[in-house]
């Protein structure tokens, strides 16, 4: 049997590659604000703002079997530019909204066999860097979150979390729009590359299948080597 899988903001980016491996196992619901590049002849699409929305509104299966969370945002800037509130808009946005949502599946996610819940933090959580502060302290926040809650829901549903470092997604074109930017940031990595979705998207379909299901609690690194390499 297909499970359901809810993927929130699944359009475009790393939501989109995980849509397009799972698409063709799986009853997948996408929730985001436009269709994007979607093929909604194989997912159904639920139009959906995470900041504004209320997810019970959806037209969703009473049972939810995997839940992926996408929604973030990228604010770099010098802490002393940064205003306080800045870091509310990027803890309401990756946080949040995430905290939300979940507390509003619970009965669905409850009455799955054994729900996978993903979501995201960045590379920055565990490697200390500038102009981070405001977006590091958001995604610790959902890795604290989530251990937690696969503490407490342990064994109903798994939690992990996906840490990369930057990957190429329409969200981070500022910082890779020109070839000598590209180079700089594939050369802070230990394999030499920036990430691409497809390689963010694997790991998240094995943590929504059946093959991780004695992983929870975790944080994935996913990030060419720079959260535990120093090669210099």
């Amino acid at each position: 049997m297909k499970k359901n899988i809810l993927l929130i903001g699944g359009s475009k980016g790393i939501g989109l590659s995980i849509t397009e491996l799972l698409q063709d196992d799986h009853n997948l619901f996408v929730a985001s604000r436009t269709t994007g590049e979607l093929d909604t002849s194989l997912v159904t699409h639920l139009e959906f703002d995470v900041q504004k929305d209320d997810i019970t509104s959806l037209n969703l299966p009473d049972q939810i079997d995997g839940l992926v969370f996408c929604p973030g945002s990228i604010n770099l800037k010098p802490f002393k530019m940064l205003k306080p509130s800045d870091f509310e808009e990027d803890i309401n946005i990756n946080f949040m909204s995430l905290v939300k949502t979940v507390h509003a599946l619970l009965p669905k996610l409850k009455k799955s066999e054994q729900a996978s819940l993903v979501f995201f933090s960045t590379v920055a959580v565990k490697v200390g860097m500038p102009f981070h502060t405001s977006v590091a302290a958001a995604k610790g926040a959902i890795e604290g979150f989530a251990k937690a809650l696969a503490a407490e829901y342990a064994p109903t549903f798994r939690v992990n979390v996906i840490a990369p470092s930057l990957t190429d997604t329409p969200l981070a074109a500022q910082l890779l729009n020109n070839d000598k930017k590209r180079e700089k940031m594939n050369d802070r990595h230990p394999l030499k590359r920036v990430g691409t979705t497809e390689d963010i998207a694997a790991i998240a379909k094995f943590l929504l299948t059946d093959q991780s299901a004695w992983i929870t609690g975790q944080v994935f690194g996913v990030d060419g080597g720079m959260s535990t390499l120093n090669i210099n």
